[in-house]
């Protein structure tokens, strides 16, 4: 369980880092010039969709051979969500809202989620690694 509460605290971390500095410093412009965007974002509602998201992605990594693979599995499994994610924010969103420049849409999305996706998986391997060298101990 620990190792679950770990991952879960580490995809919420990652994804926050990650969205937060892309959103609110490097990409800011892009995405201050969507119109159907908040002014100010409900935080709350997206801090539930990551538990949410870290808690299903823990629970699939952790009872796949994936957890048995080290560090690569679980890049394997955090890639696998991310691309479910990453596809929608940029395909169906894009579809959605009133985006121009799908290319550049596309390119902040898809490159921001690679990077949270990396970072999540990393976190989400030294989560169950250290829970578990916790309870061997």
């Amino acid at each position: 369980m620990f190792s679950h509460i770990l991952s879960v605290l580490g995809y919420v971390v990652c994804t926050f880092a990650v969205q937060g500095t892309s959103h609110f410093v490097v990409n800011k412009a892009h995405y201050a010039a969507m119109p159907h965007l908040r002014a100010e974002p409900i935080v709350a509602m997206g801090i539930s969709s990551m538990v949410i998201q870290g808690a299903v992605l823990t629970f699939l990594y952790s009872r796949s051979d994936l957890a048995e693979r080290g560090l690569i599995g679980a890049l394997v499994m955090a890639w696998a969500v991310g691309l479910v994610i990453v596809s929608y924010i940029a395909l169906a969103e894009y579809g959605k809202y009133n985006v121009t420049g799908f290319a550049s849409w596309a390119t902040v999305e898809v490159t921001v989620g690679v990077i949270q996706f990396t970072l999540i998986g990393i976190a989400l391997w030294l989560a169950h690694r250290f829970a578990g060298a916790a309870q061997a101990a």
